[in-house]
């Protein structure tokens, strides 16, 4: 098979799957070696990015997804009506945050760390996905553990968790400090 049809298969693999789809699925599905997949995959990516088209590829957590263009966005804003208000609010904001830089914790953990109750705001981020359930704590009533998802990843334009910024970063600011940036 030549590389070009490769290309044009896994095009239409990622265009059809519509969720992230790992370089060993896609290897497995075409029968050739992951290394080969990867150099499809990122020759690809460069080419849409080469061309600016309108579509392009991103990588989260090692596996590949066909998306929109970001340069676009208010062009599909505009086109797609949201159905629901898909921001969060500031607890679950704060919720989201306390959990990707501790990851695994506890509610109660998280509870400690905000001074309040978190159940509507942790709700919420598992219903949107952005965080799931990723074990239990070895210790009396064994409470669950929170993480985040690739979907937060995803949502938020981070490859990886290594992407987020580095807290030190933030020592020192304010909140009126945050909203200026």
């Amino acid at each position: 098979m030549e590389e070009k049809e490769v290309k044009s298969i896994i095009e239409s693999m990622l265009f059809v799957w519509g969720e992230p789809l790992s370089i060993k699925n896609i290897s497995d599905t075409l029968d050739l070696s992951e290394e080969y997949i990867r150099k499809c995959l990122i020759d690809l990516k460069k080419t849409y990015e080469k061309e600016n088209r309108g579509i392009q590829i991103i990588e989260v957590n090692n596996n590949f997804q066909l998306c929109t263009n970001s340069k676009y966005f208010d062009y599909i804003q505009k086109l797609c009506t949201p159905s629901q208000n898909k921001g969060l609010t500031q607890a679950a904001l704060e919720v989201l945050a306390i959990i990707a830089y501790n990851q695994p914790i506890t509610r109660p953990e998280v509870e400690g760390i905000r001074g309040v109750k978190s159940d509507k705001a942790m709700n919420t981020l598992l219903e949107k996905e952005l965080i799931e359930e990723s074990g239990r704590l070895e210790k009396t009533g064994r409470p669950i553990l929170y993480k985040t998802t690739d979907v937060f990843l995803k949502a938020f334009g981070f490859n990886q968790l290594n992407d987020l910024p580095k807290l030190e970063k933030f020592e020192g600011l304010t909140m009126t400090d945050l909203s200026d940036e």
